[in-house]
């Protein structure tokens, strides 16, 4: 639903969040759970708007709102962003709104809110919401593709993919935010020629390019999500590593799929974009001309029409000691299921979806090769080791290597709206 929040011509009375380039205009207004680094302040949650935080404590107590939005505001001011992801969509546009409005270039309200602003530099972050549970898909068919080809190169993709969104349960205790640093975890390996498995660090820590889809209000047991309602409980869009140790994986995932090859850290961005900032980067579900309708539940025409995003997404590596450097491009359409179908699915046997829940869309690669969201894919399973900028070579992650994610959608018409950075440094394995 396209409204006044979305002219790309509004300006912002915060000078920095009318570059061309900046991740957070006034169109954008994404959510974290932060404070002043180094404070030991209260968690309050902010809004990203140019290089600057509206704190939302802040801003409650020293703007002017109507009652209805000083509601929405009180749980925001004491760090709880779940009690608005509880929220039906209504009152989660009511608070947009009137957060654009406040910060709209001429507004009123801008004398009294420019001492609620902090710089982003001056911030620190924790996870944005309480994290009940964290679901993992495998959304990605080039990614399936590709790693099927690796694994089973005469079935490369398993048929029950074009049919049912694959996913698994993941750990909700070991997601952590941007800039946490990543241990290499200990596993159980097992190589082509060995007689027995060895216990010992992973040597192939890899990333994974995934989006973190983070539910709104959810359902009661035993009531499923119909495909029509199903945006009505996206509350918004993160950007997520799912961290793989690729040598521990292929030992102990049969027959009940990952475990500890996944589970030891998942790094998620920490700005949420609403599902109501990406209205104007929505577009139709790409998929083979010959491919068979999804089945009734998983198929609208509005779904097909308008069901996908258009975000590009990239992959950065900085070396310890050496500079930044892009190793992949992909974008959000090629998913094979939509958002909206990945919750359906979920909830389709009647499972509870809850406020802050968080789903995974599984890695997003593209067809070509450079459009690879995992070194696994990059670098052909460590078989074509990739070069970096100061000659040295990948085939996998090394310690002190940092990646980091990063994500913007930008139509004509539209303003550009991003994610900032979701990063992690790997650290040297724990002492035996």
């Amino acid at each position: 639903m396209l409204d006044f929040t979305h002219d790309p011509a509004a300006a912002s009375w915060v000078a920095s969040a009318n570059a061309p380039d900046t991740d957070f205009p006034l169109q954008n207004l994404p959510y974290a759970r932060l404070r002043r680094r180094g404070s030991q302040a209260d968690w309050r949650i902010g809004v990203a708007i140019g290089d600057q935080v509206l704190d939302l404590r802040l801003a409650a107590a020293q703007g002017r709102w109507s009652s209805a939005v000083q509601v929405l505001l009180a749980p925001l001011a004491q760090g709880d962003l779940n009690a608005l992801m509880a929220q039906p969509v209504e009152r989660r546009r009511q608070l947009r709104h009137a957060l654009f409005e406040a910060l709209r270039e001429g507004s009123p309200q801008a004398a009294v809110l420019a001492s609620a602003l902090l710089p982003q530099a001056d911030v620190e972050y924790a996870l944005p919401a309480r994290v009940g549970d964290y679901t993992d898909f495998y959304a990605g068919i080039h990614h399936a593709e590709a790693v099927g080809r690796l694994f089973r190169p005469d079935n490369p993709l398993l048929p029950n993919y074009k049919w049912v969104p694959i996913g698994y349960h993941g750990r909700a205790s070991s997601l952590v935010v941007s800039g946490t640093p990543v241990r290499r975890p200990w596993g159980q390996r097992k190589g082509p020629n060995d007689a027995v498995p060895t216990f010992a660090p992973s040597q192939r820590v890899d990333h994974e390019l995934e989006l973190a889809l983070w539910v709104g209000p959810g359902n009661a047991l035993g009531d499923p999500i119909p495909l029509a309602q199903a945006e009505q409980h996206l509350f918004g869009v993160g950007l997520l590593n799912d961290w793989s140790a690729r040598d521990i994986q292929p030992w102990e995932y049969q027959p009940l799929g990952p475990f500890l090859a996944k589970n030891f850290a998942s790094t998620v961005s920490p700005w949420i974009v609403t599902w109501e900032a990406l209205a104007p980067f929505r577009g139709p579900l790409e998929r083979p001309a010959d491919d068979s309708p999804s089945l009734p539940y998983l198929e609208s025409a509005a779904n097909r029409s308008q069901g996908a995003l258009d975000i590009q997404l990239e992959v950065w590596l900085t070396p310890a000691g050496g500079e930044a450097q892009r190793l992949a491009t992909s974008n959000a359409r090629h998913l094979y299921w939509t958002a909206a179908q990945l919750l359906t699915h979920h909830a389709s046997n009647g499972c509870n979806l809850q406020p802050g829940d968080l789903l995974g869309t599984g890695t997003i690669s593209g067809p070509k090769p450079e459009q690879a969201g995992s070194l696994l894919e990059l670098t052909q399973g460590g078989k074509q080791p990739i070069t970096l900028a100061n000659g040295a070579q990948r085939t996998f992650l090394q310690d002190g290597d940092e990646l980091s994610l990063r994500a913007h959608a930008e139509r004509p018409g539209a303003r550009r709206i991003g994610w900032g950075d979701c990063a992690g440094r790997i650290t040297p394995a724990a002492s035996a």
